[in-house]
C-alpha cells in the first residue's frame, strides 16, 4: 500500500501548537498579510498519521466504557516485536519495559534515583530545550559537554572534554541523545562503545533518550546505547516511543527499556509516587496499531519521504545560502543552521534574521533554546511542495541581498 505523504492536513483550529501558537509569546511571530505559516518550529509531523494506527482507537472508542484497565499483553509483545525487528534487540522481556507519561518524565524519575537534588549531570550540547527545563527545574546542575564538528562538519564527541567535565564536576549521571536532537546525528557503535568505556571508568549511570531511533535516514541505522557492552547494558536507561514516529504526542505515552533489576524496581517506585504515570487506554492502543506490519511500510515509506526533504533542502542551502553552514542529518527531520557567518557578513542579530523569515511565513525556530548561540532549528516534515515553498521565501525575501 502507498501512503499519503502529499497531502498537508488543515490544522489551523485544532488546537495544534504548531500553527495556533503562531503569534503569541514564546512561539514564532505571525506572518504579514499575503503570506501563509509554514510550520517549520514544533518537532511534529504535517503527515496523516499511519491508518493502522486511527482505526486500533476507532476499534477501542466503539466500546462505551473507558474505567480502569490493565496493560494487555500485546502491548508488550508489540514493543518486544518492535525492537526485535527493527533495532536487532535480543533478550528484551516483559519486565524489562515500563510505561512512561512522557520521555521527559522518565528521565526524571530515572535521575532522582541515581542523583540527589542539586547533583551535576552531564549533558551535551547543543541540546533538546525539554532537558534544559525539566532538568534545571528538578534542582540538577547541567554539567555541558560541547560536541564539536570535524573537518567535514560532523558534530563529533569531544571524549577528553567528557571525561574533564565528569572528574571536575563529580558527575554520577549523563543524559544522552540517540540519534541527536538537533543536531541529527547517528551515532555509530565505535562512538557510542568509547563513550560507555569511559562513564564506565568514572561509575556514570546513563539516561538515553532514543525517541528518534525510528526516523534513521538511508544510509545509517540506529545503535541501541544497551547494545554496545555489558556495562551500558546494566547501566542505562533507555526510552522510546512511537509519538515522534508515527505524529502522535498529543496522544502521550512513551516506554523505557532498562534491564538492571537494582535500578528498574526504584525507578517504578519513583515513577508511581505522585501517581502521574498512568497509561491512557487510548495511547496503549496506538502503539498497538503502530508497532505492526502496516507501521513498518509506513514507516519505511516516510523515512524515504523525509531523505528527499533533507537532500533537497541540504542542497538548497548550500546553493543558495552562503554564509550559513550545516551538517546534513543522518537521522530526525530536523535541520540545524549555523548562522553566525551570514549574520556577521550581513551585519544582522539572529533575532533579526528570525524576525525576517516568520514575515514571510516561515515559522522556524530559535536554536539558542537548544544551546546554540546562532542557530536556527527547521522541521521538514511535511509534503515536499511546502518546504520548497518554504525555502523559495527565504531565498527570495530573508538570505537574498
Amino acid at each position: 500500500m502507498t501512503y499519503d505523504f502529499e497531502t498537508m492536513p488543515d490544522r489551523r483550529g485544532t488546537n495544534a501548537e504548531a500553527l495556533d501558537l503562531i503569534g503569541r509569546k514564546g512561539a514564532p511571530g505571525a506572518p504579514k498579510d499575503g503570506f501563509d505559516a509554514i510550520p517549520m518550529w514544533v518537532a511534529d509531523m504535517n503527515f496523516a498519521t499511519c491508518p493502522a494506527i486511527q482505526e486500533a482507537i476507532i476499534r477501542r472508542v466503539q466500546h462505551p466504557a473507558f474505567g480502569y484497565f490493565l496493560i494487555s499483553d500485546e502491548y508488550y509483545d508489540s514493543v518486544i516485536r518492535w525492537q526485535d525487528k527493527r533495532n536487532g534487540v535480543t533478550g528484551l522481556e516483559r519486565k524489562h519495559i515500563g510505561y512512561e507519561n512522557g520521555v521527559l518524565g522518565g528521565v526524571i524519575s530515572t535521575l532522582n534515583v541515581l542523583c540527589s537534588r542539586g547533583d551535576s549531570v552531564l549533558i551535551q550540547t547543543p541540546h533538546y530545550v525539554g532537558f534544559t527545563f525539566a532538568l534545571q527545574n528538578s534542582g540538577y546542575r547541567l554539567v555541558h559537554n560541547p560536541l564539536v564538528k570535524d573537518q567535514d562538519g560532523v558534530w563529533r564527541m569531544d571524549y577528553e572534554d567528557m571525561e574533564r567535565k565528569i572528574v571536575e564536576n563529580h558527575v554520577h549521571a549523563a543524559v544522552f541523545c540517540n540519534p541527536h536532537n538537533p543536531c541529527g546525528r547517528v551515532w555509530e557503535p565505535e562512538e557510542i562503545r568509547k563513550a560507555m568505556e569511559i562513564y564506565e571508568k568514572h561509575n556514570v549511570w546513563v539516561v538515553s533518550d532514543e525517541i528518534w531511533s525510528d526516523l534513521i535516514l538511508p544510509g545509517h541505522r540506529h545503535t541501541p546505547v544497551q547494545s554496545v557492552s555489558d556495562y551500558a547494558r546494566s547501566h542505562t536507561a533507555a526510552f522510546y516511543a512511537p509519538s515522534k514516529t508515527f505524529n502522535l504526542a498529543g496522544l502521550v505515552g512513551s516506554y523505557h527499556i532498562i534491564y538492571n533489576d537494582w535500578l528498574r524496581d526504584r525507578q517504578a517506585k519513583e515513577a508511581s509516587l505522585c501517581e502521574y504515570n498512568n497509561m491512557n487506554v487510548l495511547s496503549m492502543h496506538a502503539l498497538i496499531g503502530a508497532y505492526g506490519a502496516e507501521g513498518e511500510d509506513w514507516v519505511d515509506q516516510l523515512r524515504n519521504v523525509l531523505a528527499g526533504n533533507v537532500d533537497f533542502a541540504y542542497q538548497f542551502i548550500l546553493d543558495h545560502f552562503p554564509g550559513v553552514t550545516l551538517m546534513k542529518p543522518e537521522g530526525t527531520y530536523m535541520l540545524f543552521l549555523d548562522c553566525e557567518k551570514w549574520c556577521g557578513t550581513h551585519g544582522l542579530t539572529l533575532d533579526d534574521l528570525l524576525i525576517r523569515g516568520t514575515d514571510v511565513g516561515v515559522a522556524w525556530q530559535d536554536g539558542r533554546l537548544f544551546n546554540g548561540p546562532w542557530s536556527i532549528r527547521m522541521n521538514l516534515a511535511l509534503p515536499l511542495y511546502r518546504v520548497k515553498e518554504a525555502f523559495r521565501r527565504l531565498d527570495e525575501y530573508v538570505f537574498r541581498g
